[in-house]
């Protein structure tokens, strides 16, 4: 492969993999700030909304972006469900929280893993075609899958910075009991932030799914990536979380080129380290404990 075309397919590679790691992350965060819950069963829920949209694309014949939408809402409702019923009765006991989180990823994973089996599968491509640049071609799926995730992103800075329920969101991460004592219904807030978080979830995996193979643990990288991308960013900080997924974005894609996949993995993460020893608060944001 020639130089430049190697160039602009990593390239491309660092904007796919950068916008799902952020989109990912951006939920992640989501409850982690408002909520305090550390949702270990984040990854699950990305591959298991991947799994639906494969099944009802593939088994049952649906539209993959119609399949996308029912999985979005079915699992948003998990969500809105998982909040009242396990989440908000924990909220208050970090260990708890993981405990319940940890709890609903095996039964996601097992119950996928029991259904599929060893079988590999693949979403089909949201859009089809090769676009061609110069002597590079590449799947026009890849630049669809920038394209949301870069829309996704846009999408909740404004939301957030713009809104009535982005301020009141905000509100209740700085401090819940003061955001109820202003009247702002705090528990439905804690609902709409579950919806969205696994909303980006499972968008990003149907997404991933039609670009990787799926399997019923894809969701346990995916977690470790988002993890790394809050601290990295700063807690708390939504600059930092696309700043954070560009840089693990961006080692991921790059890295894989020049090295074997152990040593490349190795290598960004001792990059990562370095980094939080000379800035420990993350790029952006307070002190990480």
């Amino acid at each position: 492969m020639e130089v430049g075309q190697l160039t602009l397919t990593t390239f491309i590679n660092v904007l796919v993999i950068s916008s799902m790691y952020i989109v990912v992350a951006l939920g992640f965060a989501f409850l982690f700030n408002i909520l305090g819950v550390l949702n270990l069963a984040h990854g699950a829920v990305y591959m298991a909304g991947a799994y639906m949209c494969y099944a009802l694309a593939v088994r049952l014949g649906i539209n993959p972006w119609i399949g996308m939408v029912l999985a979005v809402i079915v699992m948003g409702l998990l969500g809105l469900f998982l909040e009242k019923f396990a989440f908000r009765p924990v909220a208050s006991d970090q260990n708890r929280v993981i405990v319940v989180c940890v709890g609903i990823s095996v039964i996601l994973q097992t119950s996928v893993n029991v259904v599929v089996g060893k079988t590999v599968d693949k979403l089909p491509a949201f859009v089809s075609g090769i676009i061609t640049v110069g002597p590079v071609s590449f799947g026009a799926g890849r630049l669809a899958t920038f394209l949301i995730g870069g829309a996704l992103l846009a999408f909740m800075i404004w939301f957030i910075n713009n809104t009535q329920r982005g301020q009141q969101m905000q509100a209740v991460s700085q401090n819940m009991v003061a955001a109820a004592l202003h009247g702002i219904n705090v528990h439905r807030i804690s609902g709409i932030a579950t919806v969205i978080a696994f909303a980006l979830a499972v968008i990003a995996g149907c997404l991933m799914g039609a670009l990787l193979n799926l399997n019923a643990f894809m969701g346990d990288a995916i977690l470790l990536k988002a993890i790394i991308i809050l601290i990295l960013g700063g807690i708390g900080s939504i600059g930092g979380i696309f700043f954070g997924g560009i840089i693990i974005g961006g080692l991921d894609a790059v890295l894989p080129v020049f090295l074997e996949g152990a040593m490349s993995d190795a290598i960004a993460l001792a990059i990562i380290i370095a980094i939080l020893i000379v800035r420990p608060q993350g790029l952006f944001g307070h002190e990480v404990q």
